[in-house]
């Protein structure tokens, strides 16, 4: 295969990757929804009776409340490990480290971004 070849598959592949990605959460989801109803069409077919509270929290979807800072957390080593990357890096001119770090700081502010998230929507319940 020669560099032509391998250059146009290369968008490709990222295409495919994205769509990929994205059928496997319209799937799990699917596959989430489909468990809870056979879980309330059981609860039925035994006769226990099903609440509407019961009904909302099975069918629930809201997002947990630590989330934010989960993923906050998770984007700010994803920063700090490209940073390190580019500092262990052997260049002597240093292009290498202020290049990474420059590339660190998309990840950065994203993380810092949900962790004020989580530190604004503290005050509001979980849905």
């Amino acid at each position: 295969m020669n560099e032509g070849t391998l250059a146009l598959l290369i968008p490709f592949a990222l295409f495919l990757l994205v769509g990929l990605l994205v059928w496997m959460a319209l799937y799990f989801r699917q596959k989430s929804n489909r468990e809870v109803q056979e879980t309330i069409r059981l609860a039925l077919e035994k006769d226990n009776p099903l609440t509407p509270t019961l009904i909302e929290h099975l069918a629930s979807y809201g997002p947990h409340p630590k989330r934010d800072i989960r993923i906050g957390i998770v984007w700010v080593a994803i920063a700090l490990g490209l940073a390190l990357m580019g500092f262990f890096t052997p260049d002597p001119s240093g292009n290498a480290f202020k290049g990474m770090l420059a590339v660190a700081a998309i990840p950065l502010m994203v993380g810092i971004a949900y962790l004020v998230m989580s530190r604004i929507t503290t005050d509001r319940p979980a849905v």
